[in-house]
């Protein structure tokens, strides 16, 4: 049997690309944090930004940004302060073995009973409120979700949901004979 070598050089090229990227990112959002009037962070909101890098199961890395606001900008800071809603940090992978959806989600100083989830065809919501701290994040699908599937479990933080995907329907085959 034949194997096709290795290209380890295609191998660290695409490496290189990722943490150019990621240095890329981070650059952009350190070069922005320095515009930050110091005394706003001092507020009573905490404000939190930032980015998940992740390597898709094709090879690609994706990035993600998470946080308050899409960059933590004077602007950003103000709207932070007006409607002191925070979006949680939000991670979602598939399980191929039992073919559910896991959603994760980062939600400290709450109880089970503060926090509401919702689904709908293809889009999950959570949020919670209590003690002034509100959470909210809507969470798109690009398939149909099993509302009657979902379970969800609150321990230490953080809400787990786990949902299946509708199932497309089987297609029935005839077999037509030739003339």
């Amino acid at each position: 049997m034949w194997k096709e070598p290795i290209d380890f050089r295609k191998i660290f090229d695409n490496i290189g690309r990722e943490f150019s990227t990621a240095e890329e990112l981070l650059s952009k959002m350190f070069s922005t944090v320095r515009e930050v009037n110091t005394q706003q962070l001092e507020s009573n909101s905490p404000y939190y930004y930032g980015y998940q890098i992740s390597i898709g199961s094709d090879g690609i890395p994706h990035v993600r940004e998470f946080g308050n606001g899409s960059r933590p900008t004077r602007r950003a800071l103000e709207e932070q302060n007006e409607n002191e809603i925070r979006q949680p940090f939000v991670d979602t992978n598939f399980n191929e073995k039992e073919n559910t959806y896991v959603i994760t989600a980062e939600m400290p100083g709450l109880t089970k009973e503060d926090i509401k989830v919702n689904v709908s065809q293809q889009t999950v919501t959570i949020s919670a409120e209590h003690a002034g701290k509100k959470y909210h994040t809507e969470i798109p699908f690009d398939v149909e979700l099993d509302d009657t599937s979902a379970r969800a479990t609150y321990t230490n933080g953080i809400v787990e949901l786990k949902i299946k995907p509708k199932e497309q329907p089987k297609r029935k085959s005839k077999e037509i004979k030739i003339e």
